[in-house]
């Protein structure tokens, strides 16, 4: 039996695998409103043979999206769009569907990368964006407002009502993002923090508004439902986040109550020097994390892309769960082949069992 391939307890929500499918910004929403573009992406996810699908970055207020073309759930609109998607859904597809919850702070106002992926001008529609600090992202980029307390007071609301909204629209989990540089992160990390107030300085102080935030999620987000959270576990740049205060503030969330801890890395600094060409590069976070946590579930991401090495990972217990990107956008079959590649069954949907490996007569021939 593939380990890869078992069922995992993630709080109340139980998987059929340890495979899940990141989110991934689409850049294709109007008004925050998802658009028939998410309905064939999602739906084909939800049929992929992953465990779980999580919808990308989503922002909680108008001025956390990434840029204009990001999702959002902060309206009724938005709301009623993902309520229909899941719907939807749900007439073919049983798979747990989560959406990441996410404020994108000084990294907000920008053009999606096929257009440019640019700070947006003001003839663009630019808005003002909110960082811990007046630190911009980079210097051809937009100089957030240092966070005040009443800012921090509206976007914990912001999160806290993102989550009922998901809740109302039938999403089984909700992810908050604390990574890649949007603005939990940058309150986390000393390199974009550079406060001197109770929110600034020591690592106990950076966490602070990340862990109100966090709470807020919690206690408006049902204990029946999964709640984890995303957050980084380098910089990779000396003198960013130390690994010391990754752990331990992925053991303040699992005591928060929080289901599972999602690893990744990088996204806060500019300049930094990813090593993104190895695979699994990121899984020292993760396997750190759960030596420190092993009670917690912990989600390992980052170029892994060879069933094997992701079964490798989990029967290890460097991490519980395999979360995968790009390799679901390339093969949106990428769960289905592993399992054959694994020697468990493909398990294919009713519709598309005749292009199963051990059905297709056809398959692997040459001519």
């Amino acid at each position: 039996m593939s380990l890869l391939f078992s069922p995992l307890a993630v709080g109340p929500l139980a998987l059929r695998n340890r495979i899940a499918i990141a989110p991934m910004c689409q850049y294709s929403a109007v008004d925050g409103v998802p658009q028939p573009w998410h309905v064939q992406h999602l739906g084909r996810l939800a049929i992929s043979g992953a465990g779980l699908v999580i919808v990308e970055a989503t922002g909680v207020e108008a001025a956390g999206r990434i840029t204009p073309d990001d999702t959002g759930l902060w309206n009724d609109a938005q709301e009623a769009a993902f309520a229909d998607i899941i719907q939807g859904l749900r007439t073919y597809s049983d798979t747990p569907i989560g959406v990441q919850l996410a404020h994108a702070g000084r990294k907000a106002s920008t053009a999606a990368p096929w257009k440019g992926g640019q700070a947006l001008t003001e003839e663009e529609g630019a808005w003002t964006t909110f960082g811990p600090s007046a630190l911009a992202f980079k210097e051809s980029w937009h100089t957030p407002v240092e966070m005040t307390e009443a800012d921090m007071d509206r976007v914990v609301a912001a999160f806290a009502d993102a989550a009922r909204r998901a809740d109302r629209a039938g999403f089984d989990l909700v992810e908050v993002h604390a990574a890649h540089g949007y603005l939990l992160c940058e309150f986390l990390s000393p390199l974009s923090n550079q406060r001197t107030d109770q929110y600034g300085g020591s690592a106990e102080n950076r966490a602070r508004f990340p862990l109100r935030v966090a709470k807020a999620v919690r206690d408006a987000w049902p204990r029946t439902k999964a709640l984890g959270v995303r957050f980084n576990g380098s910089d990779w740049v000396e003198g960013g986040v130390a690994l010391e205060e990754v752990v331990a503030f992925g053991a303040a969330m699992h005591d928060l109550g929080y289901d599972y801890l999602h690893l990744t890395s990088g996204g806060n600094v500019a300049r930094a020097d990813i090593p993104g060409a190895e695979p699994g590069y990121q899984l020292r976070f993760a396997e750190a994390v759960k030596v420190a946590v092993p009670q917690a579930v912990v989600m390992a991401v980052g170029m892994i892309f060879d069933p094997h090495q992701a079964e490798q990972i989990v029967a290890s217990g460097q991490a519980d769960l395999i979360a995968i990107a790009r390799a679901a956008l390339d093969d949106p079959n990428w769960a289905h082949h592993a399992a054959v590649a694994l020697g468990q069954a493909e398990n294919l949907p009713v519709q598309y069992e005749r292009a199963g490996k051990t059905t297709w007569p056809g398959y692997g021939r040459t001519v």
